[in-house]
């Protein structure tokens, strides 16, 4: 690396660079990485910048001016400096790349390798003992794939520890969303044909499954098994009107991804990604890059192929909206898919209209954005004239729950930069205080949340928010006096009359009066929108806490169970649930169960 001494002089500095293929990472003068870029010719790329600085873009220009010294790294070619670049920019996040934000794995289907194999929601790393089905773009369709698969196959989904210790069916088995294979109520054989078909459904072979399905209900009507053969006549109407929904059907087999963008007047871009698996439209998911203003819609497009399949699974066929330099990406996820992978600007008949259909989405996607944040702006703006707090931003609001002082748990919500930032979220369980403290519990997350930065750590919001009346905020109003943070305005929503919404009162600390805004105020909607997230997080944190206490506490009620036992036993089960349908016989072969106590537990525990 070179740093100037008074100012640094990039054009001598690329001068003395290796006309090599490489990375470079320019930094600010507080060493910060602002940008990361990569080049055939490393020498010619970093001169350019300090070379032609009046032809760059104005934010190209700004980046430059902020330069203070130039780091890179020299690769063995330009794909090994695509892989480097796009690494580092996951890493460092500069503020002048173009960034994907898309940390989250894709969620998968799974099929185990069982002799009677579960279906199950997976997500996280591959193995190559189960079989994958995927991936898909979100949680949800996953989801109603698995309830899809119940409804005509009736596969299993228990855990394997409540599977091979069950002695009656379940609910599902009552319902008919599972063959009951648990306890005996299909054959291997004929549980082996529905996975069959499930497999052959998800990988788009639906017709050849109708054909099958067909095969056995006609031996089974031949066979005067009408009872069976009404079983599978149901299941190919469900099939068939699920062939129907489909609104992407290439009629084979096919897996593709459809790529497209839209820009916006005011220069943000969407990026909309459309996932066929087996021919079937599995949904889609839109993508906002930072910093893509100023580049153009081929450089952005590039770029997400780039952050978006390095290292991930790559489906054969990628339909790209706009022509981009495809021969050095092809070549890498070709390489690390094992087989050839396909990128194509220029589809023809059907593939045509995915791709219009992804731009589309693109567009649609875009617009509700702009219309959401600028809903949120003039939220925000209203908030801001109505508190008298021109700079406010950033807002923290913070929540207790707990049931008649069981699982005390505080959570607290961040609002910047006109949006709610989940990653920023953090909950606080509360102990050693007296239940139902709400004051304590409300003292004791503060210091734990502003301890740091009284120090000089961390971020100070702008607005404190307190879901609380008088009595809370003045506890919240002690606390950050305590830690020298006084000037940090604080507010307390204090519901209204009958909690109607709308009726709230900002309470501010001491003896201040408090302010009434009007129902249809939208800074009041903003307060709300706030208020209400951090009940919602702080309630799904105590249930998830209150559910574990109890799991627990009606074992440890039993003589004799202590923790060891208590832990053989719901690993062995799979929970308490499974504890509650053992058997007698069942829960004596767990380590450390007698039979008197297997007995004891069985009594108890119903």
């Amino acid at each position: 690396m070179a740093l100037a001494e008074d100012r640094f002089d990039g054009k001598a500095f690329a001068l003395k660079l290796p006309a090599q293929p490489g990375v470079y990472r320019m930094l600010n003068a507080a060493q910060k990485v602002i940008y990361v870029g990569k080049a055939i010719d490393l020498r010619k790329r970093v001169v350019s910048y300090f070379r032609q600085f009046s032809s760059l873009s104005p934010r190209i220009q700004l980046m430059v001016s902020q330069v203070a010294g130039i780091e890179t790294t020299v690769t063995r070619s330009e794909a090994e400096a695509l892989i480097l670049e796009n690494n580092l920019i996951k890493s460092l996040a500069p503020r002048y790349n173009i960034l994907f934000r898309d940390d989250k794995s894709y969620p998968y289907l799974k099929l185990t390798r069982h002799d009677y194999p579960r279906l199950v929601y997976y997500r996280g790393a591959l193995d190559n003992e189960n079989q994958y089905f995927g991936p898909f773009p979100n949680a949800g369709v996953v989801k109603s794939s698995i309830q899809l698969l119940q409804k005509v196959f009736r596969l299993r989904t228990c855990q394997d520890s409540v599977f091979h210790h069950r002695t009656r069916p379940c609910l599902l088995y009552q319902i008919k969303r599972c063959s009951g294979p648990c306890v005996g109520l299909v054959t291997a054989e004929d549980y082996r044909e529905d996975v069959r078909n499930a497999t052959l459904f998800l990988q788009g072979k639906q017709h050849e499954v109708l054909k099958a399905i067909e095969g056995k209900m006609l031996a089974a009507a031949d066979a005067l098994d009408f009872e069976q053969a009404a079983l599978f006549r149901d299941q190919m109407q469900a099939l068939r009107k699920i062939q129907e929904k489909q609104f992407v059907d290439s009629g084979r087999l096919l897996d593709a991804d459809v790529i497209a963008c839209a820009t916006g007047e005011d220069g943000s871009v969407a990026v909309n990604l459309v996932m066929i698996r087996g021919g079937r439209h599995l949904g889609d998911k839109t993508f906002f890059p930072q910093n893509a203003q100023e580049y153009d819609l081929s450089a952005i497009l590039e770029t997400f192929v780039a952050q978006h399949y390095l290292q991930r699974s790559t489906p054969s066929l990628i339909i790209l909206g706009e022509k981009i330099n495809a021969t050095l990406l092809q070549d890498l996820l070709s390489e690390q898919a094992g087989h050839k992978i396909t990128l194509t600007t220029n589809p023809i008949a059907d593939r045509r209209k995915w791709l219009d259909m992804a731009t589309q989405n693109a567009q649609l996607a875009l617009q509700q954005r702009i219309s959401q944040q600028a809903g949120q702006e003039n939220r925000l703006l209203a908030l801001q004239t109505a508190l008298n707090l021109p700079g406010l931003k950033r807002i923290e609001c913070f929540d207790i729950s707990h049931t008649m002082g069981e699982a005390t748990m505080a959570s607290c919500v961040v609002y910047d930069n006109l949006a709610m930032r989940n990653n920023e979220y953090r909950r606080y369980n509360i102990t050693g205080n007296q239940p139902g403290d709400d004051y304590a519990a409300m003292r004791d997350v503060l210091q734990r949340r502003y301890a740091r930065t009284a120090a000089g750590e961390g971020k100070l919001p702008d607005l404190i928010l307190i879901d609380g009346g008088k009595g809370q905020v003045n506890v919240a109003y002690e606390v950050i006096t305590e830690l020298g943070l006084s000037d940090t305005p604080l507010l307390g929503v204090a519901k209204g009359e009958a909690r109607k919404p709308g009726l709230e009162q900002l309470v501010y600390p001491l003896q201040a009066p408090a302010l009434r805004l009007p129902g249809d105020h939208p800074g009041l909607h903003l307060i709300q929108q706030i208020r209400d997230e951090a009940h919602r997080f702080a309630i799904q944190g105590h249930r998830a806490k209150r559910a574990k206490a109890r799991n627990i506490s009606d074992l440890e009620q039993i003589g004799g169970i202590g923790a060891k036992r208590r832990q053989s036993l719901l690993t062995r089960f799979g929970g308490l649930k499974g504890v509650k349908n053992a058997s007698i016989d069942e829960l004596q072969q767990t380590e450390g169960i007698s039979r008197s106590l297997a007995e004891k537990i069985y009594r108890e525990i119903r």
